[in-house]
Order: structure tokens, then sequence, then C-alpha cells
């Protein structure tokens, strides 16, 4: 039996989230600033055999193990452009809500195409991989090599990756799922459509990157907090927090963040929600080369 190869599937944080226009063909044109926790799922491969895909953990039940899966998706995708590739087994360790605004599913199916690779010495910046991973979904080319950049289009359009200052955050989810296309179905364009993000922006120190963040948004927060009122109450939890900076809701949402100056204040923080919303998923996290 081949070793198992092991790959993180990191949590992806949209920092900030403009929806610009809705498209002929029923998708949103976005910009959004992304950036990747160091939380997140598990996956394991082992090359050869059929392709399966096992799951376990806090999430599996709700994440199912068909063959919609998006690892199992991701897989077939790049079979269809490398003949003769290698599959084998799955085994998925879910850590991350479901349906949560933080690329769980597309963390996961990035990490089985950086996997499938690996055990196929394909490079990694092989096209098919890009290929496979926008047919997969919106989300997993930008998760296929997990470092913060800016994502246009409706996702598939990556810049080069930034250096971002140090942030050290809270994830929270509030106990909802939401259904992407839901979300996206809620949003009523502005009447004055905001600035992109300035890409140079992340060059700048700590306090000038949050104040660029703070003149930002995420144009899905108030189309998801009519589906699930419980997204404000968490946004409110969080900016009550002591040291809280900014506090958004991260993709179309459950999930939201806050950030705070330092790992500990970060972690405090975590440990006041967790005592005050046991039934609340919580996770002190750093985001984007925070050390």
């Amino acid at each position: 039996m081949p070793a198992p190869l092991d790959e993180n599937a990191p949590a992806k944080v949209n920092l900030t989230l403009r929806v610009l226009d809705r498209r002929a063909d029923g998708y949103h044109e976005i910009v959004s600033l992304v950036a990747f926790a160091d939380c997140g799922d598990r996956l394991s491969f082992v090359p050869g055999g059929e392709l399966s895909l096992t799951m376990r953990g806090p999430s599996a039940a709700a994440a199912g193990g068909g063959e919609d899966n998006l690892v199992l998706k991701a897989a077939r995708a790049i079979a269809a452009r490398v003949s003769g590739v290698v599959l084998g087994a799955f085994d998925l360790e879910k850590n991350l809500p479901v349906a949560a605004g933080i690329g769980g599913g597309s963390a996961d199916a990035a990490a089985a195409l950086r996997l499938i690779a690996r055990a196929n010495d394909l490079a990694p910046e092989d096209p098919r991989l890009y290929e496979a991973a926008r047919a997969t979904g919106a989300d997993v080319p930008v998760c296929l090599d997990p470092r913060p950049r800016l994502m246009h289009g409706i996702g598939e359009k990556l810049s080069e990756p930034l250096v971002l200052p140090p942030l050290h955050a809270v994830l929270v989810n509030p106990g909802a799922s939401l259904a992407t296309k839901d979300v996206f179905a809620g949003w009523t364009p502005a009447a004055q459509p905001a600035a992109s993000f300035d890409p140079a922006a992340p060059a700048k120190n700590y306090e000038e990157f949050l104040q660029s963040l703070a003149g930002e948004a995420n144009d899905l927060q108030d189309a998801a907090i009519r589906l699930a009122p419980a997204i404000a109450e968490a946004l409110a939890a969080l900016r009550a927090l002591a040291g809280c900076r900014l506090a958004r809701m991260s993709g179309s949402g459950a999930t939201c963040f806050a950030l705070l100056d330092s790992q500990a204040a970060a972690q405090s923080a975590a440990r006041a929600l967790i005592g005050k919303y046991p039934q609340w998923w919580v996770r002190a996290t750093a985001l984007g080369g925070a050390g």
C-alpha cells in the first residue's frame, strides 16, 4: 500500500467582497480580497485503485460524501484533462462548518487537486490544475494556492499573491447554513457602485491597512442577514469584544470574523465567546501571513 499523502485545506476568509453586477448567465461579477486562516479541514490520499471518499470529523455528517462532493468532482475534473492520471482513496477530516462562507468545500477540492498533482508528478503551475479547479467551482481556483489575493470576475481571475500585515482574528459561525445562490439572489445593486479594493493597500502598514479595510464592505451581508438573522447577533457579539478593530461577514455567510491586534487578544476573545455562546463554532486564528 502506498503511504498516504496529506494536505491542509485552510478556511478562506473574504476580508472584502464587492458585488459589481449580475451577468446575463446568472453569475455575478465580484471583487474580493481573500486571506486564508490557519484552521481548516485535513485531506489524505492513497493513490491507486478506484476513486473513493470517506469522511469523519465534527462536520462530516453535514457535508455529505455523495457523488456531488467537491473532492470527487475535482478528481474527476483533473482525470478528464490528464490522460492516465492515477486517482485513489481520499479521507477527509471535516472540521469547518458547511455552507458557511469560508470555502470549506472549495478548499477540500483544491487540496484534492494538490494531492493528485503530487501523486502524479504534475507541476503545481500546470494549467490543467487551474482548469480543473475552475470546472469544479468558482472559489476553487483561489484555494489551489492558498495565499492572499484579489479575486475578480466570478472568482476565476486572480491577482498575484499579496503580502498582508499580520492579522489576528476570531471566526464565528452562529450555527446557520446558507446556500450561496440564495444569498446572491437577495443582493440589491447599490445606487452608487463602490470602487474596488486598492491592490496596493496590503503594502501599507497595519493601521493604514485596517483603514483601507474599514472603507470596504461585504455587499452580501444585508441579504444574508435577511435569510439568517443570527448573523446580526454574531456581528454584534464580535463588535462588542474588547479590542475589536473590525467585524464583518465572510463570503455569503454565515461565518463572521473580527480582527484584533494580537494572538493573545484573539485567543482571549474566542474564550469569552465560547463561554457566552457555547453552541456557536468559534476559532481564534491568524490570517494571511500572521505569525
